[in-house]
């Protein structure tokens, strides 16, 4: 029987602008990895050189252009998805976005996951467990209103397709019509850093990402304009108290460094039917009404 092969994949712009923890997140894949499928998008910075600087024979750019007809509900998100993972020649690949980071811990359950995974052929796709950092790389965030897994790993069947704005994936059938992945979960750890950046960097992210869902003039009426974020927008957040990937620490101290101001008592009222909610699932682990863009098996 010939080994299982590992392709990763992602996509990422204006890496060094927004402060994307793009090469922690692209080095805690590639130990997992046969090659690395990276879509660089023309953007303002160095992204592209922040790639090659990494290094790796295994990594592979396909350079592209935004497409700003695709803008509006993060369809662009998706398709610059697509484009990497079109490229991928692995049995299974695993999927990043640029503030995501798997930790080194859970290299190896993912790697029996993906084989007990490839030997059932009613599983497509595995799906990942999210840790929502928020503010600050000691909170995390709590309740409904974080998502609490999503696929991140697919059977490379070439008839699987990043989907929406790029959070989830489907099938395309023959009929031109798409269905739910059949997905298994797993225990493996996405470590999510995007809502801890520099307040000021932040804001100017919040502006940038409204764009790749609305167009401008709803934008300039709808988000704020402040120079720097209030990370006041959570209704609940808890300590952290577990280790961070290896991958991170030398990211983590020097944010640490700069010492930006963060309260993680300046939280929002949570609505009565999220309370309700959020309480239900404390006392049962069943979150009502959540989302779900696979079918579990």
């Amino acid at each position: 029987m010939n080994p299982i092969t590992i392709s990763g994949f992602s996509f990422v712009r204006n890496a060094r602008k927004f402060d994307f923890p793009l090469v922690e997140s692209l080095r805690s894949l590639l130990p997992l990895c046969d090659e690395l499928v990276v879509a660089v998008g023309a953007g303002e910075d160095d992204t592209l050189e922040m790639v090659q600087g990494i290094g790796d024979d295994r990594i592979r750019i396909v350079e592209t252009v935004w497409d700003d007809s695709l803008r509006e509900g993060g369809r662009v998100l998706a398709q610059q998805t697509n484009i990497a993972l079109a490229e991928c020649r692995g049995d299974w690949c695993i999927y990043l976005q640029a503030d995501e980071v798997i930790h080194e811990e859970d290299h190896q359950l993912l790697r029996q996951m993906i084989q007990q995974a490839h030997n059932d052929p009613n599983v497509e796709a595995l799906l990942m467990r999210y840790v929502h950092f928020y503010g600050t790389y000691d909170y995390v965030g709590a309740g409904r209103q974080w998502y609490r897994r999503e696929i991140r790993a697919v059977r490379n069947t070439r008839a699987v397709t990043s989907w929406g704005d790029a959070q989830g994936f489907r099938k395309l059938l023959p009929s031109g019509q798409d269905a739910l992945l059949k997905a298994r979960q797993t225990e493996v750890r996405i470590f999510h850093y995007g809502w801890v950046r520099p307040p000021k960097v932040q804001a100017s992210k919040q502006r940038d990402s409204s764009r790749m869902w609305h167009d401008d003039k709803w934008v300039e009426q709808n988000v704020t304009q402040a120079e720097q974020y209030g990370y006041d927008g959570a209704f609940e957040l808890r300590p952290f108290a577990g280790t961070h990937p290896a991958f991170m620490q030398e990211r983590i101290a020097a944010h640490r460094q700069m010492g930006w101001a963060f309260d993680p008592t300046r939280t929002r009222p949570r609505p009565l039917r999220v309370r309700l909610t959020d309480w239900i699932e404390r006392h049962t682990g069943w979150r009502i009404g959540e989302y779900r863009n696979f079918v579990e098996v």
